[in-house]
């Protein structure tokens, strides 16, 4: 029993440790971006750089736990912007706004995410950091935001005998849309962020505004 009690504690003072780490991280990320090195967390965190990789083994251990972390929290906001209570397109606008607010909320932190590459100089000798590969990480991530969609638009929307499939391929093809838009939008500001999700929401609005509520579900 005893030695079962001192696993848990253990177990809970790493979890405790790896939050710390990563909310070390986050400070580091959102004052450098992409530049954001190894070595300036471990010394924002107070260990050396070793200790860091012993809880996330290397970058791409760290990127992949900051975008679960950032990408978990976008989700949940995403679901609220999707539940609340408000017409369809309502809240097809609320939830492309929130995806747009939140990357112009943390500019730095979504750089990071999707172009850790520009954090290296054209000046200086390379590093292994900077042979960090953004399309192996960054593809999950995107992968990942499209399947939750879908599975929130098959909740919701009946899409007729396909519907499972549907809700898949419009989770995808809306996520790649906001993805590729917002990347755009967020270097260039060619537009107001309302201008940018009312042009969006008018692009998606077609079979949107023609198609039932799924019997039983939430709601769309």
């Amino acid at each position: 029993m005893e030695t079962a009690r001192s696993a848990e504690r253990q177990r809970t003072a790493a979890e405790r440790r790896r939050r710390e780490l990563l909310e070390a991280a986050d400070r580091v990320v959102l004052r450098d971006g992409p530049q954001a090195s190894m070595n300036a967390i471990a010394a924002e965190a107070g260990i050396t750089k070793p200790i860091l990789y012993r809880h996330f083994g290397d970058k791409g251990g760290l990127y992949r736990a900051l975008a679960k972390r950032h990408t978990d929290a976008l989700l949940s906001a995403l679901r609220a912007a999707l539940d609340a209570p408000a017409d369809r397109r309502e809240r097809v606008e609320s939830t492309l706004d929130t995806y747009l607010a939140a990357i112009e909320a943390r500019p730095q932190v979504y750089r990071f995410l999707m172009h850790p590459a520009d954090g290296a100089a054209a000046d200086t000798a390379p590093s292994p950091e900077q042979g960090f590969d953004v399309g192996r990480h960054s593809a999950p991530l995107l992968r990942r935001l499209g399947e939750e969609l879908g599975q929130v638009i098959a909740e919701r929307v009946d899409l007729g005998p396909d519907s499972e499939q549907m809700a898949r391929i419009w989770g995808h093809g809306i996520v790649g849309m906001m993805h590729a838009a917002g990347d755009w939008w967020l270097g260039d500001r060619p537009c107001s962020r309302e201008r940018l999700v009312s042009s969006l929401a008018d692009l998606l609005w077609g079979r949107l505004a023609e198609t039932g509520d799924l019997q039983g579900g939430p709601g769309f």
